[in-house]
């Protein structure tokens, strides 16, 4: 056991532990906007489709429910602009964060290999590269990297923390750049429903990858746009030679996304209605947020998409986080993903209209 933990970093959240204390000692309450954890009510048609589903006896398919498949394969072509989707281009997962950590060990990498990712980019990308025991490499942009090593590529549009947005021109370099070298690109598009000031494209779409989805995987995931984070639903779309074999080996591992909700994500994919409906209410958020933290003196950078500000008083980031503390209002140390961040702090989008107008006031006064 200590041998698997001794692989990782320690648990980055445990340092916040003193200052959401500070926080929570406020007069009013804290105002959460660290973690990034949805807080409105999943739509009721969806809690439906769930409930609908619960006698479910017996065990769940690894490939999910033929209308799951059909569910995934409408919405892919429909919403990302994809081509020629079958069964085959996709694969349920059970959250995206544990194909994330998972992902490098289930594709047999290990000592020798590299995986890249972002320079500033979720923590769970080093994460999976350490549980494989393979090597990770951070970029700014990945076609200066040496790829004689590298196996995996991740790509993150729109970024977590950042909100940046990578455009259908960068995308398109990088797919090809990475086909020509061989390295597998995976392409983390969970955030891609929301964006504010540039409109996110997915590597599925045929402008990007020429019709062709070899050597690519796109990852979506309905904890953000429908309020799922607590149903663990997630897919995979792409490459049908890599998610074969993904499919076989987690039948093995008994990867099996519950019948119910497989259920839940048949009914949300086939409603943008309740979509809209939450984008609106983060909207507004977001347009008070920044208004008010432009107001106190940060400056904001990116966050043209997203759940998060990435915002910065060009200070260290933990100083930052306590000044915000003090007014019981916790956010995230930019360091948390990546040393480039060390002057940043990440705020979510993910409160309450009542709490967020509790920030509000606080950053006021």
């Amino acid at each position: 056991m200590s041998a698997v933990s001794d692989r990782l970093p320690a648990f980055p959240w445990d340092k916040l532990e003193p200052y959401k204390k500070t926080a929570a000692a406020h007069p009013d309450g804290i105002v959460d906007l660290s973690v990034g954890t949805p807080v409105d009510p999943v739509p009721e048609h969806i809690q439906k489709a769930l409930i609908d589903a619960a006698d479910s006896p017996g065990y769940p398919t690894v490939w999910g429910t033929p209308e799951l498949r059909d569910a995934l394969t409408r919405w892919v072509e429909h919403r990302l602009g994809a081509r020629e989707v079958t069964h085959r281009h996709v694969l349920p997962v059970v959250g995206s964060k544990e194909l994330v950590a998972w992902l490098p060990t289930q594709l047999g990498l290990g000592p020798g290999d590299q995986v890249a990712f972002p320079r500033l980019a979720y923590p769970t990308y080093e994460v999976g590269a350490r549980l494989a025991r393979a090597e990770h490499v951070a970029y700014d942009d990945p076609t200066e990297l040496d790829a004689t090593r590298l196996k995996l590529l991740w790509l993150n549009s729109p970024s977590n923390p950042t909100g940046r947005v990578l455009s259908k021109a960068e995308l398109t370099r990088i797919v090809a750049w990475a086909r020509e070298h061989g390295v597998l690109v995976l392409s983390d598009e969970c955030y891609i429903e929301l964006g504010w000031e540039a409109d996110p494209v997915s590597v599925l779409h045929p402008d990007v990858n020429g019709g062709s989805y070899d050597g690519i995987v796109a990852v979506h995931s309905l904890s953000k746009r429908s309020n799922l984070a607590g149903y663990r639903a997630a897919f995979l779309a792409g490459d049908p030679a890599v998610l074969g074999p993904l499919l076989q080996i987690r039948k093995h591992g008994g990867m099996m996304t519950p019948a119910p909700t497989q259920a839940a994500v048949v009914a949300a994919l086939g409603d943008d209605e309740h979509v809209r409906v939450q984008r609106e209410r983060y909207a507004a958020r977001r347009t008070a947020l920044r208004d008010a933290l432009l107001a106190h003196g940060f400056r904001i950078e990116h966050s043209e998409a997203s759940l998060y500000l990435w915002a910065t008083r060009d200070e260290s980031c933990w100083d930052t986080v306590a000044h915000l503390a003090d007014r019981g209002i916790l956010v995230a140390p930019g360091d948390f993903y990546g040393p480039a961040g060390d002057r940043f702090v990440r705020v979510a989008l993910t409160a309450t209209d009542e709490r967020v107008r509790a920030a509000v006031t606080r950053l006021t006064v």
